[in-house]
């Protein structure tokens, strides 16, 4: 019941404004944020690794208008990229890229801008020894997310893909995406959509999930299964035993502070185990999905604000 109006309130510049503003705000954006500089990126990256976790680092930002401001973006990536090689994480942390905040929505050209600057963040990310993902986001985009990882795995095929259970087109989007070489993220989906292109009940979402999971696992690529939910879990690891996957032929994905045990056991127990961190000054937007998402992580927020108001 409280998912639509924390999505609609991420886009509310007063209700930013509030929650910026309020007492102990920096420590309820610390919990699912790494930090706003590229430092406090890097730092975190290297804690997780020394841990024995993988990272994928997303600079924040979305549905950007502006060329100078996608620019803008894509120099954050790069500089992070350069800053990752010489801090010698690049063997296990790779990047996140949501093509709205690099030009996608800029409109007749939105989409040749948004692979042009993307081409250039995954060079960089090449050239440092690691590899990027596309997000994806709302369901309007979709098609052309899919289009530009298309042209860019033409250059760079470790290029990965993300697909959303809840969106009823996913199952057939998993069987494009599962064959050799191709590293697909599989997550529910964070966005607000509409009953006719996605599932609105928390059960059908999930068989969604196993359904795509495993068309994945039987396929020829690499999944990324991107999940908390400890039922989903078990079942990904069964259906890689089912599959005869070997370990490392597949990963799981958790969010920067949800379920932090749980991703070292799993890394203890020899999975390959990735946390997505975010960093950067555009966190509201990121934090306020987050707490669409889980009402754990809203009882987290309203334990902070009462603790630390």
């Amino acid at each position: 019941m409280l998912r639509r109006p924390l999505v609609i309130l991420s886009r509310s510049d007063n209700v930013k404004r509030f929650v910026t503003s309020m007492p102990g705000s920096s420590g309820i954006v610390s919990r699912f944020v790494a930090g706003e500089s590229v430092q406090e990126a890097v730092d975190a990256a290297r804690k997780l690794a020394g841990d024995g976790l993988l990272v994928t680092l997303d600079h924040l930002g979305e549905d950007t208008f502006d060329r100078t401001q996608a620019d803008a973006t894509v120099a954050a990536y790069v500089e992070l990229l350069n800053r990752l090689r010489e801090a010698g994480l690049t063997a296990g942390a790779e990047v996140s890229v949501k093509l709205s905040a690099v030009g996608q929505a800029l409109g007749r050209e939105g989409e040749r801008i948004a692979l042009d600057n993307v081409r250039i963040i995954a060079q960089a990310a090449s050239n440092a020894g690691t590899t990027v993902t596309l997000d994806m986001e709302d369901h309007t985009t979709t098609d052309s997310t899919l289009t530009i990882l298309r042209d860019l795995r033409q250059d760079f095929p470790a290029a990965g893909a993300v697909v959303q259970a809840y969106l009823r087109r996913t199952e057939a989007d998993c069987r494009d995406l599962a064959h050799v070489g191709s590293r697909v993220r599989l997550c529910k989906g964070a966005y607000k959509e509409p009953e006719t292109v996605a599932f609105q009940d928390k059960h059908e979402v999930n068989l969604s999930y196993v359904r795509c999971m495993r068309v994945l696992m039987a396929g020829g690529g690499y999944p990324m299964i991107a999940s908390h939910d400890p039922r989903l879990i078990e079942i990904a690891g069964a259906l890689a035993q089912r599959c005869d996957r070997e370990q490392g032929s597949f990963e799981y994905q958790m969010l920067y502070g949800v379920r932090p045990d749980e991703q070292k056991r799993l890394a203890a127990a020899g999975a390959k185990m990735r946390v997505y961190v975010p960093y950067g000054d555009e966190w509201y937007g990121y934090l306020m999905r987050r707490l669409a998402e889980r009402p754990a992580n809203l009882a987290f927020f309203a334990r902070s604000v009462l603790t630390k108001g």
